[in-house]
This record gives C-alpha cells, structure tokens and sequence, in this order.
C-alpha cells in the first residue's frame, strides 16, 4: 500500500514539473517563435501572427532599470529603433512589470516616455500580467528576441558584450542586436544567436 501510494505521488510530482517546464520553456533559436497577442500602448491590440513577412524585434523593457536608462540617456536604443524602424522592422517594446512593480506604467506613459527620450519603436506591448514574457522566458530588462520574416526565433539575448551600467562603455562593447540585424539583412545565419542578457530582473509578480 505504501509503495502503491509512493508511486502515485512520483507520478503526480512527474506530471507536475513537466507542465511547468512546458508552461516555462524558454523558446528555441532557429524554431518557430511564440505566438502572442497583447494590448498596446496606442490602444491597439498587437498580435506576433498578423507581423508575418517582418522581421519583429521584441525589447523588453523598464524606464526605471539602470542599465536601460544607460542606453537610453546615451541614444543608443533610441538610434537602434530608428534604424530599424527605417528600414521596415516592426520594433516592439514589451513592458513586463506588474502593477505596484518597478517600471509599471500604462499606455499614456509609455508614449510619454518615448517622446521625452526620443525613442520610436514601432509600438509598445504592456504585458503588466507577464503572460507574453513567461513564454519568451525574458529575465532581464533590457533583453532582446529577434524574429524573422518568416517567424523564426534568430536571436534572443542581450544588447552587448559589456555587461554594466557604465554608458563609457557602450563604444567598446560589440552590440549584438545592431550585428544580428545586419546578419539577417545580408541573408547570413545569425553568427551570436544566442547571449547572456544582463541587466535588471523582470519585475514579474510575486
């Protein structure tokens, strides 16, 4: 009777930590990238299935992070998404910080804020609930996925080789966004698909 009722406990204790790895995968470079749908900072109503045929790139983001303000104060995000934004790229901010959280703002802020700092992202994605950065697995702010055309996963990672919140720094770090963007354009495989993100914590709930 014990081991019968052992045995069912593992199974349940299996079965669980399968879904939340499922629920919590982190998605895969050179795999179709996570479809999603979230409000917009505009009012609209943004969905990743109805972008086909753009390259997407999808910033996670907080005003308040140190190392965001870093590349903000010193135009470096801001001359990104103009570039990018020029060149036909739908650019998505994605702000993932619950209610009460660090960097929680709503849409009118948001716009706000990008006129103050001279940012032009295509549009920004407020996911104050986390259910659009639980399933890119976005950690830190700022943090980066870049989709294809055809809406393969081909770069998820940071901004740059230097991780810290130094702008003197940002003339000497190898901008990985900037590179991944010119890989895609010249049809090249993405050479650093995959880096380590650094930055502030997600401001999730709880």
């Amino acid at each position: 009777m014990f081991l019968h009722r052992l045995y069912q406990i593992t199974l349940v204790s299996l079965a669980f930590a399968f879904a939340s790895t499922t629920v919590n995968a982190e998605p895969v470079v050179d795999k179709p990238a996570p479809l999603f749908s979230g409000a917009a900072a505009d009012g609209s109503t943004i969905k990743l299935a109805d972008l086909h045929g753009k390259t997407v790139v999808l910033e996670w983001t907080n005003h308040e992070c140190p190392f965001v303000v870093k590349h903000y104060e010193s135009g470096n995000i801001p001359n990104l998404q103009k570039d990018a934004v020029a060149k036909g790229i739908v650019w998505l901010q994605v702000i993932t910080s619950a209610p009460g959280k660090q960097g929680n703002v709503d849409g009118e802020t948001a716009r706000k804020l990008n006129t103050h700092r001279g940012a032009t992202p295509t549009n920004t994605v407020l996911d104050s609930d986390g259910s659009i950065g639980k399933l890119y697995g976005a950690t830190n702010t700022p943090q980066f996925f870049i989709i294809d055309p055809q809406g393969v996963l081909v770069y998820k990672g940071g901004i740059d080789s230097i991780p810290s919140a130094d702008q003197s720094d940002i003339g000497k770090a190898e901008n990985y966004v900037s590179a991944a963007l010119a890989d895609l354009a010249a049809g090249r495989k993405v050479a650093k698909s995959s880096t380590k993100p650094y930055g502030c914590s997600v401001k999730y709930a709880g």
